[in-house]
């Protein structure tokens, strides 16, 4: 029955520093499959070239991916976070601009200009609209 003193303390390092090195090769592994299926500038047999030497060659595949397109990987994360950002930005100015008053006087401007309302009922809607309600 082995105890604890079987396996001494530089064992145990050594165990851990292989784990976490396994557990880093992955989440790199990952990434580059993420950026490889991400890419446009190259075709499908390219990225299918890639995902095999990855698969296959697994520390070397990605050590040479990495090098190989490194300035690659940075430029498409922070063109994907500025369009994730736009996009945000995007849906809050829409939602911000539905309702309130200042939209419901522009929409009445737009019928007034128009000649659907007379000036009458756009004076109406405008100071219900700056009344509130």
């Amino acid at each position: 029955m082995p105890i604890a003193a079987d396996y001494p303390f530089l064992n145990i390092l050594w165990s851990m520093l292989i784990f976490v090195g396994f557990i880093m090769w992955i989440w790199i592994a990952i990434m580059c499959f993420m950026d490889i299926f991400r890419r446009r500038d190259i075709g499908g047999f390219a990225k299918a070239i890639w995902i095999i030497f990855i698969i296959f060659i697994p520390l070397l595949g990605v050590l040479f991916y990495l090098i190989a397109y490194h300035n690659g990987i940075a430029d498409r994360n922070v063109k994907g976070q500025e369009a994730a950002q736009a996009a945000f930005d995007q849906q809050v100015k829409e939602a911000a601009g539905k309702g309130g008053p200042a939209s419901e006087i522009e929409t009445a401007q737009k019928l007034l200009d128009a000649g659907t309302i007379s000036q009458t009922e756009f004076d109406h809607i405008k100071s219900k609209a700056l009344a509130g309600g």
